[in-house]
């Protein structure tokens, strides 16, 4: 039995480096500047020439949401599994990615409604209806080759009534690297986005 056990462990580490050396032509820990800069375009928004006007007591107030550690920088990050994050190569977030989609989302509101959308940090006001909340994921999962926008918000009224929702987009099939990841980012934060916009206005 002992005269195995060396070739046991050899196979072991021979895996763990082959699959540490699949990863690293995708992913990395930090380092080189990004090649490309990565912002979140709405797919609507509101129309150029009407003004939207109103009180800010009548106003939509989007505050700046938390957001998960892994998204506390300009890194894209990749969930390798369960326990393990790494960031993906050669592209950044020009901004911080929860401050990026408060600013998709007051585009898809303003596009939807004529009411005022305010983002906190504007105008130091309590509005209407005010919404917080918190950025779980928005990335990409290594295990199902996918990537994936989640957000937790809570919507309050003035009347005092608290409504709470998760919401999440999945875009499936993307190969780890940054243009798709970049492209279905796009894409799947739109969607959520939308998903937010109809039920705040709901």
């Amino acid at each position: 039995m002992s005269a195995h056990r060396p070739f046991r462990k050899a196979a072991a580490v021979t895996a763990a480096l082959s699959a540490s050396l699949l990863l690293s032509g995708c992913l990395g820990l930090g380092g080189k500047a990004p090649k490309q800069l990565l912002s979140l375009t709405p797919t609507v928004s509101a129309q150029v020439g009407p003004v939207t006007s109103g009180s800010t007591t009548d106003a939509i107030v989007l505050m700046d949401p938390e957001a998960e550690r892994s998204l506390e920088m300009l890194r894209v990050p990749v969930r390798v599994n369960a326990s393990t994050i790494a960031y993906l190569q050669d592209i950044a977030w020009v901004e911080k990615p929860s401050r990026q989609f408060r600013g998709l989302l007051a585009e898809t509101l303003r596009a939807k409604t004529s009411r005022l959308v305010v983002e906190d940090g504007d105008f130091d006001v309590v509005g209407r209806t005010m919404v917080t909340g918190r950025l779980l994921a928005m990335g990409y999962d290594a295990p199902t080759q996918s990537v994936v926008v989640r957000i937790e918000l809570q919507r309050q009224e003035k009347a005092g009534a608290i409504t709470s929702r998760r919401f999440e987009a999945v875009v499936p099939g993307i190969q780890a690297k940054a243009e798709p990841v970049a492209a279905a980012l796009g894409e799947a934060a739109n969607t959520v986005a939308g998903q937010v916009a109809d039920w705040v206005l709901s």
